[in-house]
C-alpha cells in the first residue's frame, strides 16, 4: 500500500494528472486476466485481448 501512496503523491506533485486513467487501465486490466483465470467465462476473455 506505501507504493500506492507513494504513486498518488508523485503524481500531485508532479501534476502529471493524465497519468492517473493510464495507471487505472492498467490496473482494471490486470483485474480483468486475474478474474479470467479463475473462472468458466475465461475463454470468452481471452477473446477479446
Amino acid at each position: 500500500m506505501e507504493f500506492l501512496r507513494d504513486l498518488l503523491t508523485f503524481i500531485k506533485e508532479r501534476k502529471i494528472w493524465w497519468l492517473a486513467p493510464v495507471i487505472l487501465v492498467i490496473l482494471l486490466i490486470g483485474v480483468l486476466l486475474i478474474f479470467a483465470e479463475s473462472s468458466a467465462l475465461g475463454s470468452f476473455i481471452y477473446t477479446l485481448f
